[in-house]
């Protein structure tokens, strides 16, 4: 899914310029030297588990320390050192002083950083992630289109690449009833009950659970449902609707 969004010209551009400049400041001992004495020894790449996660990491890391390396490349030291001559020194020098290259790292991030949370999420074993994959895809959705002002041709080719990775994978039957019966999206936002998509993925599932079983299909949708929709019986209590107002590390629906 990121690799897929990386590749598209508005991101590739500032990916390749930022790989570009990391490999020029570590392929030197004096120019990695000069950077860690600005950063305070701390390093622009950070290792990640993927290929994208660390140009990612990397993007992160250079936004962090922006005034720093701007710094640094207007020193005296940058200056009246030999790289500073090199025609790599001169493209190194022109992508950390350009405001372009900033803004497209921040649109990077704006646009990528919900992703990965949403991946992490998936990936991670602080918690059951079943009942929040849909919710938190959703919500990254929802942040990329804020990160273009809600144009949607210019958020439509991620949005595009976002569907076709996440088909099958992500937005299951049981993806979406695990959404809709996790009360911390229910409760705050009850109109999911009227997305077609999503109650459809709950029909499917009651379906599969209790095959050739109409009467249970029925007790489990006209009824036990009402009551999770109504917030009957405990979801009524303040105690549960507290207990689901916040999504942390230790909020875990299925208890």
């Amino acid at each position: 899914m990121l690799e897929g969004i990386g590749k598209q010209s508005k991101f590739k551009a500032t990916i390749d310029k930022a790989k570009a400049f990391t490999i020029f400041v570590y392929a030197h001992h004096n120019t990695l030297a000069m950077m860690r004495k600005y950063t305070k020894k701390r390093d622009i790449v950070r290792p990640g588990v993927t290929r994208f996660a660390t140009s990612f990491l990397t993007l992160q890391s250079l936004m962090e320390k922006k005034q720093e390396l701007r710094a640094m490349f207007s020193s005296n030291a940058w200056g009246e050192s030999k790289w500073a001559k090199s025609p790599k020194g001169k493209v190194a020098y022109a992508t950390v002083k350009s405001q372009a290259f900033w803004n497209g790292v921040t649109l990077c991030l704006k646009v990528f950083g919900p992703l990965v949370m949403v991946l992490r999420l998936v990936d991670g074993d602080r918690k059951p992630s079943m009942g929040f994959v849909y919710g938190e895809l959703t919500k990254a959705k929802e942040e990329i289109k804020a990160a273009y002002k809600q144009v949607e041709t210019n958020y439509r080719p991620i949005l595009d690449v976002i569907d076709e990775k996440a088909k099958g994978r992500l937005d299951s039957a049981l993806h979406l009833t695990a959404y809709f019966l996790n009360p911390f999206y229910f409760f705050n936002n009850s109109i999911i009950q009227d997305d077609p998509i999503i109650m459809d993925g709950v029909l499917i599932c009651v379906e599969a659970f209790f095959p050739n079983n109409v009467n249970v299909q029925d007790e489990v949708i006209n009824r036990e449902l009402l009551k999770y929709k109504n917030k009957e019986g405990g979801f009524r209590r303040p105690l549960a609707t507290m207990g689901c107002a916040t999504n942390n590390d230790s909020y875990d629906p299925g208890k």
